[in-house]
C-alpha cells in the first residue's frame, strides 16, 4: 500500500486530494496546525479514529516553520509521495505578514526537501511542490506556460518563487524526484471564505435569502483562469505518477474577469445585475429576480467597490497554457466556469438556509461585509 503524506490537509485542496488518494487505495497521512479551534471542517467526513483497526487516514500535528517536527513526522511515516500544500495562501495578507509568508511558503519547502534528503529517502520519496499562477505576476506573455519568465507581484509569489526554484534545484543537485505543479486558480465549495470566488458566492446566497445587502469587492477588471479543485487535485496525483520528474502548468486555459464571475453567480439564484460606474464608483444593481424564492427588490444595490481590496501591486490578468499538462499527462478538467459556479452557489445556498430560518425564529444574524 502506498503511503502520502500531505501538508496543508485541511485546506480545499488538501481535502480534495485525501479523498482522492483514498479512493485509490493509499494510507494517507496529513500534517495539521495546532488550534485553539478545531479547524478540520474539511476532513470531518473522511476522519477515522485510530482505535479503529486497518485505518488508512492519520493526522499529524505540525507547522512548515519547525524543521525538527518536519523531520520527525517524514522518519515516522515514510512516505511514497509528498505533497506540500502547505502555505500562507492569502496574497493580500501576505503584504501583511510578508516575514512569516516567506518562512512558511519559501523555506518551509526547503525544510521537507532537506529533510527527504538526510533521512535517505531521495530513492523512495517523490515530492510534489504546489507552486502557483501568481509567479506570473506583471505578465511577460499571454497565455502563460512552463517556459514563461516569471515576475512576481507579492510577497506571497515571491516566497512561492523560492519554492519553485529550490525544488528544481534539489532535483537536479540530488537527483531527486521533485516536481512543481503551476496550478491557476481553482476554486469550489471548500474555498476558503476570503478569497474572492467564495466571498462572492457566499454574498450571492446571503443576498438571495435576505440575510446580506451587498458585497465589497476591489478591481472587477481583473482576469483569472478558474477551474474546480476537484480537477487540479487529480492533475497533482497524475505529475507524481510519471517516468521522469517534470514541471507543469495546470489551467484550463479560460480568462474570465471577476465583474462576469460575479454576474454568472448571481444568475445561479435568478438574479439579473446591471454594474454602472468606473472604478471605485462602480457598482451592480438588481434589474430582475426570476426565482420566487428570493424576493430581492429590483433596483436595489447589490455590489460595491471598496479600495480596501485592491493589492498595492495588481495582478491584472492570469490565464494558463494546459497544452503541456494534457498532453503528458492526459488531463483534462470536467468542470467548466458554469458548472464550477453552480457548484458553488448551491452550496452556500444550502449553508445559509439554516441562518435565515434562525432570523425567522427572531435570532440575530450577522451581516457580513468582508
Amino acid at each position: 500500500m502506498k503511503k502520502a503524506l500531505i501538508t496543508g490537509i485541511t485546506g480545499q485542496d488538501g481535502s480534495y486530494l485525501a479523498e482522492l488518494l483514498l479512493s485509490k487505495g493509499y494510507e494517507v497521512h496529513g500534517i495539521k496546525r495546532r488550534s485553539s479551534l478545531f479547524n478540520t471542517q474539511r476532513i470531518d467526513h473522511i476522519y477515522e479514529d485510530p482505535h479503529e483497526k486497518n485505518v488508512r487516514f492519520h493526522l499529524h500535528y505540525g507547522d512548515l516553520s519547525d524543521s525538527t517536527n518536519i523531520i520527525r513526522i517524514i522518519q515516522e511515516v515514510q512516505p511514497d509521495e509528498i505533497y506540500n500544500l502547505g502555505a500562507m495562501s492569502h496574497v493580500q495578507v501576505s503584504f501583511e505578514e510578508p516575514e512569516y509568508t516567506a518562512n512558511v511558503d519559501g523555506i518551509g519547502t526547503l525544510r521537507i526537501l532537506e529533510a527527504v534528503r538526510l533521512l535517505g529517502l531521495t530513492e523512495k520519496t517523490k515530492i510534489y511542490q504546489a507552486s502557483t499562477s501568481e509567479l506570473y505576476g506583471l505578465v511577460q506573455e499571454v497565455p502563460q506556460s512552463e517556459r514563461t519568465p516569471f515576475y512576481p507581484r507579492s510577497p506571497y509569489a515571491v516566497a512561492k518563487l523560492y519554492g519553485y526554484w529550490i525544488t528544481v534545484n534539489y532535483r537536479e543537485a540530488y537527483n531527486m524526484f521533485a516536481v512543481n505543479g503551476i496550478l491557476f486558480n481553482h476554486e469550489s465549495p471548500l474555498r476558503g471564505e476570503t478569497f474572492v470566488t467564495r466571498k462572492i458566492t457566499r454574498a450571492v446566497a446571503r443576498i438571495a435569502l435576505g440575510l446580506q445587502d451587498k458585497v465589497f469587492l476591489g478591481n472587477l477588471d481583473a482576469q483569472r483562469d478558474w477551474g474546480h479543485a476537484k480537477d487540479f487535485v487529480e492533475a497533482m496525483w497524475l505529475i507524481l505518477q510519471q517516468e521522469t520528474p517534470e514541471d507543469f502548468v495546470i489551467a484550463t486555459g479560460v480568462t474570465t474577469r471577476i465583474r462576469e464571475f460575479v454576474r454568472m453567480a448571481f444568475a445561479e439564484v435568478g438574479i439579473e445585475v446591471e454594474f454602472t460606474g468606473e472604478g471605485v464608483n462602480e457598482i451592480a444593481k438588481v434589474v430582475k429576480c426570476n426565482n420566487p424564492e428570493f424576493q430581492v427588490e429590483v433596483g436595489k444595490e447589490v455590489v460595491a467597490v471598496d479600495p480596501r481590496y485592491f493589492r498595492p501591486t495588481e495582478v491584472e490578468l492570469l490565464i494558463g497554457d494546459p497544452t503541456k499538462s494534457m498532453e503528458k499527462l492526459g488531463w483534462k478538467p470536467k468542470y467548466d466556469l458554469k458548472a464550477l459556479v453552480n457548484d458553488m452557489v448551491a452550496a452556500d445556498v444550502q449553508l445559509f438556509r439554516k441562518d435565515r430560518l434562525l432570523e425567522s425564529s427572531g435570532h440575530r444574524v450577522p451581516n457580513y461585509y468582508e
